[in-house]
C-alpha cells in the first residue's frame, strides 16, 4: 500500500469514496456535483493536503487536512476531514496509515493542534479515533 497526495485524476474515485462516507453521516447527502467542486478546490488550495491510499495502483482510501489559524494556539493548526476507506478494504490498517501520514505531515509543517469532526452515530469511526489516541472535547459543532 502506498499513500500519496491526491491529483485531479483521482477526483472520480474520491467522489465515489465520499458517497460511502456521506451515506452514513447524518449531516450530509451525497452529491457528486458538489463533491467534484469541493475536491477541485481542495486540490488547488495552498493550505490543503488531500491524500489517497493506493493498493496495487487502485485508490482505496482518502483523507484531507486543511490548515487553519488558531488564536487559542497562537499559530497554525489542522482540520482533518473526509477520512474514508473503501468498504471492501476496511480493517487492513489503511485508515490508520492515512492518519499517521497526515500527522507526520502536520508535524513537519509545525501545526500546533489537529482536530476532526465525526458523526456522533458513527460508532465504528468513533471507536477507531479513540483507539488512535484521539479524545472528545467539550466543543459542539454548529452550522448555518
Amino acid at each position: 500500500m502506498k499513500i500519496r497526495q491526491a491529483t485531479a485524476a483521482d477526483i472520480d474515485t474520491l467522489s465515489a469514496l465520499l458517497d460511502q462516507l456521506f451515506s452514513i453521516e447524518q449531516d450530509f447527502t451525497p452529491d457528486r456535483g458538489k463533491q467534484r467542486v469541493g475536491l477541485e478546490e481542495l486540490l488547488a488550495a495552498p493550505d490543503a493536503y488531500p491524500v489517497v491510499a493506493e493498493d496495487e495502483g487502485r485508490v482505496v482510501g482518502m483523507a484531507t487536512l486543511q490548515v487553519l489559524i488558531s488564536t487559542a494556539e497562537g499559530g497554525r493548526c489542522g482540520l482533518i476531514e473526509d477520512l474514508v476507506v473503501s468498504e471492501s478494504y476496511r480493517g487492513r490498517g489503511i485508515g490508520r496509515a492515512l492518519m499517521d501520514h497526515l500527522i507526520r505531515w502536520a508535524d513537519k509543517k509545525g501545526l500546533t493542534r489537529l482536530q476532526l469532526l465525526a458523526d456522533r452515530d458513527n460508532q465504528p469511526a468513533l471507536a477507531f479515533y479513540k483507539k488512535q489516541g484521539w479524545s472528545t472535547t467539550r466543543l459542539i459543532a454548529l452550522r448555518k
